[in-house]
């Protein structure tokens, strides 16, 4: 494997302009979903309504982690990868200041960092780069096969970019998912939405 760095400031146009590319569907109690990806459309990909299901990964102590790991709790779950640049601590940081702003109801969901760069991110990476963020973060990664079928699971966009020198960077999708507690999804965190509209969603989750 290439030691050589990717560009720390990679070509991530196709990535920024298609992020916000969204399918917007209206439910009963007025809530929202979105399904961001590098210009596809949510039609192309997968029903916004039956995003998640069952999976199955490796915790940041190289053990096995399920879906049932989470069962009865809320969560929220992004996938990324510990060398991107900006969207991803971003992000996480974000994540952290929401969970800080709703006070003791921020330990009532999960947050879950999936990272689908296991080329470079092994379990022990992926733990010490969530301790980066101040608030619990649960990080997991998977073998190429269990990342591709939780990346199909939740209509997920991963593509490598490569890099001058052999490397790559990562194009994915930016939005943060909102699952309920019985493991279905609720609605997606714009990556550009503000930070109270992102707390409201938040809110609902959490009833």
């Amino acid at each position: 494997m290439t030691t050589t760095e990717p560009d720390p400031k990679p070509r991530r146009g196709p990535l920024l302009a298609g992020i916000a590319l969204a399918a917007t569907v209206a439910f009963g109690l007025g809530l929202a979903a979105y399904l961001g990806g590098h210009g596809k459309p949510a039609s192309e990909a997968t029903q916004v309504t039956n995003l998640g299901g069952p999976f199955t990964l490796i915790d940041s102590n190289g053990k096995p982690f399920t879906q049932a790991n989470l069962a009865g709790k809320p969560y929220a779950i992004y996938f990324g990868f510990t060398r991107c640049p900006d969207v991803c601590p971003t992000t996480l940081a974000k994540m952290a200041r929401l969970r800080a702003r709703l006070g003791k109801d921020g330990d009532k969901f999960a947050l879950v960092f999936v990272s689908v760069d296991p080329g470079h991110d092994k379990p022990k990476d992926i733990g010490q780069y969530v301790t980066l963020f101040g608030t619990p973060i649960i990080g997991l990664t998977g073998t190429d096969a269990q990342l591709a079928a939780i990346e199909k699971a939740y209509g997920v966009h991963v593509a490598k970019v490569p890099q001058p020198g052999g490397d790559y960077t990562i194009d994915h999708t930016a939005g943060v998912y909102l699952m309920r507690g019985d493991g279905q999804f609720q609605t997606l965190l714009d990556h550009n939405e503000s930070d109270d509209a992102s707390l409201a969603k938040l809110r609902q989750l959490l009833g």
